[in-house]
């Protein structure tokens, strides 16, 4: 009997050493790493451009009392441009960013300006504006921001040589180049090229619409013959609408979300 047990023993233990044998050497899987995501917060620059618009609501008034004549009317134009500009932003948690910026805008939007009372018209048009202001957005995807923006903006006009069409178009009367301040709110979407399967750490492309209000001004004339002033004066007050796409540097920027192994 104790025979019989000393060799079954002996049997399993050969047969446990024997499955031992055959089973595959255990393996380490290191776990995968996600990289942080990368901060908003830092500097950029960026250019482009684009196009705009303009309308003007133009009348005439008395240049000896001020008082309104003749009739009022909306002008408009239209035109190119572009923009070159830079700022500053701060990513204040995982979904909200805000920042300062400031922006020059320089071409060619060009419309008319009018005499409404000796129905006199000429070429006017927007050569450059400029804004400082602030944004605030929210990322909808790591690499990816929607945003709003307001500020302060100034503009700078060119001067018009207003005809007669009843005369042939000859020329009568100029109006000064002049410049104007107002304000401007606007928004857009900044992405990095990574969505597009365009791997360049720290570039962007950005696409935002701005609409700007300068406040009225008046344009007072002067007789071309003769160097008088006229007895009217026209009046302009603008409003811009703008749509730009531009390519923006992130000098901060670390690279989009991805996963290690």
């Amino acid at each position: 009997m104790k025979k019989l047990v000393l060799a079954l023993t002996a049997v399993a233990a050969f047969s446990g050493s024997a499955v031992a044998a055959d089973l595959a050497p255990r393996t380490y899987t290191k776990a995968p790493y996600m990289a942080p995501a990368p901060s908003w917060t830092g500097f950029y620059i960026f250019g482009g451009g684009g196009g705009g618009l303009w309308a003007a609501d133009n009348g005439t008034v008395s240049t000896a009392t001020g008082v309104a004549i003749g009739t009022g009317q909306r002008n408009g134009g239209s035109g190119w441009l572009g923009t070159v500009g830079a700022g500053y932003d701060w990513q204040v948690n995982q979904g909200w960013v805000i920042g300062i910026l400031a922006d020059g805008q320089f071409g060619s939007i060009r419309g008319n300006v009018s005499d409404t009372f000796f129905n006199l018209a000429g070429p006017e048009t927007l050569r450059t504006s400029y804004a400082a202001g602030a944004r605030v957005g929210y990322l909808v995807a790591p690499n990816v921001l929607s945003y709003v923006n307001a500020g302060f903006s100034g503009s700078e006009w060119s001067g018009s040589n207003l005809t007669s069409v009843a005369l042939g178009g000859a020329a009568l009367t100029t109006t000064p180049s002049f410049h104007r301040d107002g304000w401007f709110v606007g928004g857009g979407v900044e992405n990095n090229l990574d969505i597009f399967g365009i791997h360049m750490p720290g570039l962007f492309m950005k696409t935002e619409y701005r609409a700007a209000y300068y406040g009225n001004v008046n344009l007072p004339e002067t007789v071309i013959a003769t160097g008088l002033p006229t007895v009217t004066t026209p009046t302009f007050k603008s409003w811009n609408e703008t749509v730009t796409t531009s390519l923006v540097y992130r000098f901060n920027w670390s690279g989009p979300v991805v996963a290690k192994y």
